[in-house]
């Protein structure tokens, strides 16, 4: 790992496993190992993991927060940078941009967790994992896939059928999609309501956030992916809110620095901070330090 700047002294930048990120200190300096949240920040703003933490930062949360750039963002622009990914956007927005990020997002959250693991003082327990957008379908197929352990999760807006995405570029761009036989199975693999009983094997309490004003997935998506999730009866801590402000896009364009808080913005945060608050769970040792 590389890292900018003492892990206990503030923010700091850096690489684990080839993936940039910025990470936040626990809310109270301890020497105890404290929890690990990791965040997957969107295609929209927050495109970037300083946007990211600056939109959600769980200020308050006992926990270490990394949150990492996704595959072809930022420091992984590919040769051609912006311009090559609006080629391959322009090319196919689902086989050749949407799904290997999002693939190789949830594939890669192994090898980075451990990575933080051996630099940073976090605990032994699962860890909390968040994700906006595309970063929200990142953490729920690294669920169903069952990448890493995971003690709690929260999705913001995430991308439970990739056809409703499909749909909203199709209206923004007047452009019809061509579905080809491996943009249907790009589909098939990511339709995250189809992959119910995989993401609830392992009963991961997991909090779904809709915005009121997302033009990409409505409240209503997010509310019958959440039913398709509490049928399978796996005793998991489930829970559906609906921001009534929030947008897809959950901070200002461009999207790369973080912005000033808005009020869906403080509700948004407030919500995963108490839902991590709730289930994420102490590390084992603390846990055998307290006696608890």
């Amino acid at each position: 790992m590389v890292a900018d700047a003492p892990p206990l002294s503030g923010p700091v930048t850096g690489t684990a496993a080839g993936v940039p990120f910025l990470a936040l200190p626990p809310a109270v300096p301890t020497e105890s190992p404290a929890p690990l949240v990791v965040g997957l920040h969107a295609f929209e703003p927050p495109r970037s993991e300083s946007a990211l933490a600056g939109a959600v930062p769980m200020a308050s949360l006992p926990a270490w927060r990394v949150y990492l750039g996704l595959p072809l963002f930022g420091a992984r622009l590919p040769e051609g940078g912006v311009a090559e990914i609006n080629q391959r956007g322009a090319r196919d927005y689902l086989v050749e941009l949407f799904g290997p990020v999002v693939e190789e997002a949830a594939a890669e959250l192994r090898r980075v967790t451990e990575e933080l693991r051996s630099a940073f003082p976090v605990s032994d327990a699962p860890v909390g994992l968040v994700g906006v957008g595309a970063g929200a379908t990142a953490a729920l197929l690294a669920l169903a896939e069952d990448r890493i352990p995971v003690g709690a999760a929260a999705a913001i807006n995430p991308i439970v059928d990739p056809s409703l995405l499909v749909a909203a570029r199709e209206r923004r761009t007047g452009t019809p999609y061509s579905w080809s036989t491996q943009a249907q199975q790009t589909r098939g693999w990511l339709d995250l309501s189809g992959r119910a009983a995989e993401i609830s094997r392992n009963a991961t309490p997991l909090l779904v956030v809709n915005g009121g004003r997302d033009e990409v997935v409505p409240p209503a998506h997010g509310s019958a992916f959440h039913d398709t999730l509490a049928a399978q009866g796996s005793g998991n801590a489930l829970r559906h809110i609906v921001v009534p402000d929030l947008a897809h896009a959950i901070g200002p364009e461009p999207g790369l620095e973080p912005g000033p808080l808005t009020p869906a913005g403080v509700l948004t945060d407030r919500a995963l901070t108490e839902w991590f608050h709730q289930h994420l769970a102490p590390s084992t040792q603390v846990r055998a330090a307290t006696g608890s």
